[in-house]
């Protein structure tokens, strides 16, 4: 019992160190466009999913209902963003980005990558798949029984 609740602590701190390093590299990135992770998340959504209703986002990007209202508020803003009502129930209402919002991905999404790439360039094609499944895998089990 002790051995697995060992390598379970090692496990979480090698998850917690490497997601942290990971992402100072993109949120390096990002902070160079004027942008924070959260605001560049909801962009990214909007950008390569389309429209979203705004109750919907928070789970996409994993972020509470209100701050979605915020970080819309800002990048609605700096005009990347903007608010349209639905067309079928007045009471709902979609982000979706704007010509500005889409040139801006267009321009700084294919660097932002390349960034992730290099950030995560210490594993093989190989194993960045294998550590993918394996990560996906243990978030599904870990949000299965989160009570």
């Amino acid at each position: 019992m002790t051995q697995n609740r060992d390598e379970s602590l090692e496990l979480y701190i090698a998850l917690a160190r490497a997601s942290q390093w990971v992402n100072a590299h993109a949120d390096r990135d990002i902070r160079k466009h004027g942008l924070n992770r959260t605001e560049f998340g909801v962009l990214e959504l909007l950008f390569h999913k389309g429209a979203q209703p705004l109750q919907q986002i928070g789970g996409k990007v994993l972020m509470s209902s209100g701050n979605i209202t915020y970080v819309v508020d800002k990048l609605e803003g700096k005009g990347l963003v903007c608010r349209r009502t639905s067309t079928e129930d007045r009471r709902l209402i979609y982000a979706e980005v704007t010509e500005a919002g889409k040139q801006f991905m267009e321009d700084v999404f294919p660097q932002h990558a390349e960034v992730i790439q290099n950030a995560v360039e210490g594993l093989t094609a190989e194993e960045k798949r294998m550590a993918s499944s394996l990560l996906k895998k243990l978030g599904k089990f870990a949000q299965s029984n989160y009570k």
